[in-house]
């Protein structure tokens, strides 16, 4: 099994999710991809990103069950590789959804 990737979203956007069948962040019509985390990463991420965003979840992701494509790329800004998924995530690639 490979490692688990972690993206953060909102309450609502998961609840969206569920309710269209596949998850799919705001960044994949933008940029063509939605940005993940490896465990390490996520509180960095968290204090760049999300300060004083309400009603946050952590969405646990197995990336051998992912049917888009995954792979890690370099964000120049902290020279870190970072997990990007390159289409919808499949719900059940959620192995769990975390409360932040």
């Amino acid at each position: 099994m490979a490692d688990l990737i972690y993206h953060v979203t909102t309450q609502q956007a998961w609840d969206d999710a569920v309710a269209k069948g596949f998850y799919a962040a705001p960044s994949l019509a933008i940029e063509g991809f939605i940005h993940c985390s490896t465990a390490d990463q996520v509180a960095g991420v968290l204090e760049r990103y999300y300060q004083g965003v309400p009603n946050l979840v952590k969405l646990v992701i197995d990336p051998d069950l992912l049917k888009s494509e995954l792979k890690f790329e370099l964000a120049p800004s902290v020279n870190e590789l970072f997990p990007h998924v390159f289409g919808n995530i499949n719900l059940d690639a959620v192995v769990t959804i975390q409360n932040i």
